[in-house]
């Protein structure tokens, strides 16, 4: 099963767990996944800098998704505006999960649920690495690299 995330200017969609799981499932390319929340700053600082990497590596095979981790009363509006206001042009869900004893070890056995955490994915090549810190664009790029 593969997903349309909604383009700028549409609602973000709401994700469950499974469908999150799927998603990475059906990616054949270098996937980096983001967990982020509005109220994080230092989620906030390292966004910008996310996107404007991954519009250098277009046709690279690499693909990003923003994992808005926001709690339930923040969506859709918060997530919605916050996503439009930055011009995030980069795939954003919301996961509507509030255990996160239940869903941290799906995505990573060792995720404690701190934010920032990148997901760095390829399946081609069997990698996969939680960065659960905030990252500047050195050492991002560095992680994306070492997926790549």
């Amino acid at each position: 099963m593969l997903y349309c995330l909604p383009a700028q200017g549409q609602s973000i969609p709401s994700w469950k767990i499974a469908n999150l799981q799927s998603y990475v499932d059906h990616t054949d390319s270098v996937l980096v996944i983001n967990f982020w929340a509005t109220f994080c700053k230092p989620c906030i600082r390292e966004l910008p800098y996310i996107q404007s990497i991954f519009k250098k590596l277009k046709g690279k095979r690499a693909g990003i998704l923003l994992v808005s981790l926001d709690l339930p009363e923040a969506y859709p509006d918060v997530v919605d505006s916050f996503a439009k206001a930055n011009n995030y042009d980069a795939p954003v869900v919301w996961l509507n999960e509030t255990n996160a004893d239940y869903f941290c070890p799906k995505i990573d056995k060792a995720w404690s649920g701190a934010i920032p955490a990148t997901l760095f994915i390829n399946r081609r090549k069997g990698y996969h690495k939680l960065v659960e810190e905030e990252m500047d664009e050195k050492r991002f790029e560095k992680e994306l690299m070492a997926a790549l």
